[in-house]
């Protein structure tokens, strides 16, 4: 294991309560549950709010009160739209969450391309190296989106604004999706907030979701994570063809099991508490064109996308030129949001540019050909992507792709010494498991006779027992979308 994983490891045992650490699962969340379940309905917000902040106080510190700062805003100028002025009420809310965005996720990035033109122009920038590395803040991204989306929609007159702030605050800080989503809109859950009802077959259903959820991520992306992160810290030189392949299609397994098992966990302990969160992911991997990837990926994020920007800059509605500019735009926009990298951007780009060439007619094409070259034309662009986003410079994504089509390369490195057995047997349950069979026949045995339904709880207490002696032996257990 390199330095810079191992320091990785360290500051997330140290500093994060991810949901898949023992002191998660074994203190912090039956606290928390024994004290929500026990408490009295009028005082349930403010237990989930306590407890939200305890979570994110633990790896964040001082920075919760950048959170806090945003609730109040957006609350504030949730009151102004509704009942004062619109515009104006709008304006603060959109300006204090980018600035706040910029200020902690981009201003370093931006100072780094500065410092560069300094050295191509010769521009004087020299001020700007006195200026501070600035600590990027766990999902910041994610709840200055849901806040967002929360302003507009009461500026749309979609929704009323809060006139609780625990309500309010409850919304924005509400630990299971508060750090690497799904990105929750305020309308979804209003409701709930106001008035739900926990029943035992909610909680039932909250913990099978939370079990499958833990499963992917401990036992599926973990495993992947120390392949595709042992490929990426090979040097140059001692990269093939074959190891670099495992290496990105490792990495591919570990970014969906790893962000979809969170978001399983975050849908599992939102219906524990009586909400009911939106699907994030709808087995992404068997799409058969990138328009469909992206109605099956991230979901939340690509609807925010659709209906807060796309839509904004006029969708399709201003003629095919213009449909391909907002396009490339909210691409161009989506990989900024992912990372302050131009890897990132890149990657966005990708994928924007494959919408649009479908968009031009290719999809005709693709409808009219063979399903599995469908499939393979997909995944080939996924994967590829993947590159971008996974590489820590555009020198390094670019020498990574050279070597995965060129076959003709030296053998430096053995497939062998990534692969063993258990990364074999992981392998065969990440392939199933991409496409809904399994998650179809677990549900038919749910629903089944007696002994069916004994063998589908069997299963699933066995995923859990594996997940926890995975999550004992192991200090390894990163989420990638935490740095989002």
């Amino acid at each position: 294991m390199s330095k810079d994983i191992l320091g990785g490891v360290l500051i997330t045992l140290l500093y994060n309560m991810i949901f898949s650490s023992p002191i998660f699962l074994f203190l912090f969340l039956p606290c928390f549950l024994l004290i929500y379940y026990i408490s009295p309905r009028k005082t349930k917000n403010l237990i989930i709010l306590l407890f939200s902040l305890l979570f994110y106080t633990w790896g964040e510190k001082h920075l919760v009160a950048l959170i806090l700062f945003s609730s109040i805003v957006d609350y504030i100028c949730g009151i102004v739209i509704q009942d004062y002025n619109r515009k104006l009420g709008l304006s603060i809310s959109i300006v204090s969450n980018l600035s706040i965005l910029f200020v902690f996720k981009y201003l370093n990035f931006t100072i780094e391309n500065l410092l560069l033109l300094e050295e191509i122009f010769k521009i004087n920038v020299e001020q700007l190296k006195s200026i501070k590395h600035i600590a990027l803040p766990i999902g910041i991204s994610f709840y200055t989106f849901q806040t967002l989306s929360y302003s507009i929609d009461v500026y749309r007159g979609k929704i009323k604004a809060s006139r609780n702030f625990i309500d309010f605050a409850t919304y924005v800080c509400m630990f299971p999706q508060l750090v690497a989503g799904p990105i929750v809109r305020y309308a979804d859950i209003n409701k709930e907030l106001n008035s739900r009802t926990i029943g035992l077959n909610d909680i039932s259903i909250g913990i099978e979701r939370f079990i499958i959820g833990l499963g992917k991520k401990v036992i599926i992306a973990d495993t992947f994570a120390f392949v595709a992160d042992e490929i990426f810290a090979l040097p140059n030189y001692s990269l093939n063809s074959p190891v670099a392949w495992l290496g990105i299609l490792s990495y591919s397994f570990q970014i969906f099991y790893d962000f979809s098992g969170y978001s399983d966990m975050a849908i599992g302990l939102g219906r524990m508490m009586g909400f009911r969160f939106l699907e994030n992911f709808n087995y992404p991997y068997i799409s058969k064109s990138i328009r469909e990837f992206w109605r099956r990926w991230h979901i939340s994020l690509s609807l925010w996308f659709r209906d807060y920007l796309y839509i904004s800059l006029g969708g399709n509605r201003k003629g095919t030129n213009r449909t391909y500019i907002n396009l490339a735009i909210v691409f161009i926009v989506t990989g900024v949001w992912h990372g302050a990298n131009w890897t990132f951007i890149i990657w966005g780009l990708f994928h924007g540019l494959f919408l649009i060439i479908e968009r031009m007619g290719f999809d005709k094409v693709l409808m009219r050909s063979w399903k599995p070259v469908q499939h393979i034309y997909a995944l080939l662009v996924i994967v590829i992507g993947w590159v971008f986003f996974r590489s820590t410079s555009l020198d390094n994504a670019i020498h990574y792709l050279t070597t995965l089509f060129n076959f003709s390369g030296q053998e430096i490195v053995r497939l062998d010494r990534f692969i063993n057995y258990e990364t074999a047997i992981v392998f065969v349950f990440a392939i199933i498991n991409i496409a809904p069979n399994l998650g179809i026949y677990y549900t038919k045995l749910k629903a089944g006779n007696q002994l069916k339904q004994l063998l589908y709880y069997i299963i699933l207490l066995t995923i859990f027992i594996v997940s926890i002696i995975y999550v004992s032996a192991s200090s390894y257990s990163p989420f990638i979308y935490y740095r989002f």
